[in-house]
């Protein structure tokens, strides 16, 4: 997913918690749902970082080479900005673009 691209919101916002959970119908299971994405995004946005400021790597021991890499803090910088993962699971689930299932509920449905 192209998360420089996402309309979630920079800050925390108040949402109306019994509108998120109107799906699940519980607030402790769409809290879950979305902690869950947002360890994905988490996961995802930290592989990227990692991917990108290893191009800059230095593999010397030799600590009077320390310089500033203006391309590398300017990375960092772009992802500084980027909203909170939990800010754009919680604008995922809003819009509905998360799928989930609870295995539980599936069992119960079929007895």
């Amino acid at each position: 997913m192209d998360y420089k691209k996402t309309n979630a919101p920079l800050t925390t916002i108040t949402r109306d918690m019994m509108e998120l959970c109107a799906d699940t119908g519980n607030v402790y299971e769409t809290v879950s749902i979305i902690g869950k994405r947002a360890n994905q995004i988490s996961q995802e946005i930290k592989n990227d970082l990692s991917k990108k400021l290893s191009e800059f790597a230095s593999y010397s021991d030799n600590l009077e080479e320390v310089f500033e890499n203006r391309e590398q803090i300017e990375i960092s910088r772009f992802y500084e900005k980027l909203p909170k993962p939990t800010l754009i699971a919680t604008q995922e689930y809003a819009e509905g673009r998360i799928f989930y299932r609870n295995p539980a509920k599936e069992k119960e449905k079929l007895q």
